[in-house]
């Protein structure tokens, strides 16, 4: 026959706190019991048992825990380091965050840099060029050239060799902005290419270029009609 479960956390007059697990015909039995053991000296503080909780799963954990919970016991398994794609995934995923974290100080995200840059290296663009060039859906790159107007970053103006068209310019503002970002995004490379020398990085750099390359020129094949 199975009991109702009782868990829950104490903790003695020196703040020592632990949890327990246990199991009873009723909670409030756990309570005498651990009462007795610290003297009367004992707090008790019961939590809701989750439900299906069966008495074989009942146990007492280890005491004095610190009430932030166990250590963290997360690992890499051994053989997915093995695996390139997984290799770029995990580091792409932890220089994107260093990046990200610099972007968000200064109030910005991932594209907003990224249209800044394109803007940089082949001037003024229409929206329409931008979002197609970006693989962006037309309608986000509107927010985000929306965003760096209010910022003073880009502006919009006509072309002049055809007044219909309205085209996205970045400005003196924005060119610093973009300069200052560099600098915040070299500092973020340093930081995940630590354990590389400078010729290492180099090398680096190079392969993945080349690799960027290949998947870009892939793309764009699959992508004609």
């Amino acid at each position: 026959m199975e009991h109702p479960v009782f868990s829950g956390t104490a903790h003695d007059l020196d703040g020592a706190r632990f949890a327990v697990v246990g199991i009873s015909n009723m909670p409030t039995d756990w309570a005498q019991v651990l009462k007795g053991l610290a003297g009367g000296d004992l707090t008790l503080l019961t939590v809701p048992p989750s439900p299906g909780t069966t008495a074989v799963e009942a146990a007492v954990t280890t005491a004095n825990r610190p009430a932030a919970g166990p250590p963290s016991l997360s690992m890499t398994p051994p053989s997915v380091l093995d695996l390139n794609a997984y290799l770029m995934y995990a580091l792409g995923k932890a220089a994107r965050r260093r990046l990200q974290d610099r972007l968000t100080s200064r109030g910005l995200r991932l594209w907003h840099l990224t249209v800044l840059a394109l803007l940089s290296d082949l001037g003024p663009q229409m929206k329409t060029v931008l979002a197609a060039r970006l693989d962006m859906n037309a309608s986000d790159l509107v927010r985000i050239v929306n965003d760096l107007v209010k910022t003073g970053y880009v502006d919009c103006a006509r072309d002049p060799e055809d007044r219909r068209r309205i085209v996205v310019r970045l400005t003196p503002e924005g060119g610093s902005a973009l300069a200052e970002l560099g600098a915040d995004i070299a500092l973020a490379d340093d930081e995940v290419l630590t354990p590389l020398d400078a010729e290492e990085r180099r090398l680096l750099s190079s392969l993945l270029r080349r690799v960027h390359t290949h998947l870009e020129a892939g793309a764009r094949t699959a992508a004609r009609p």
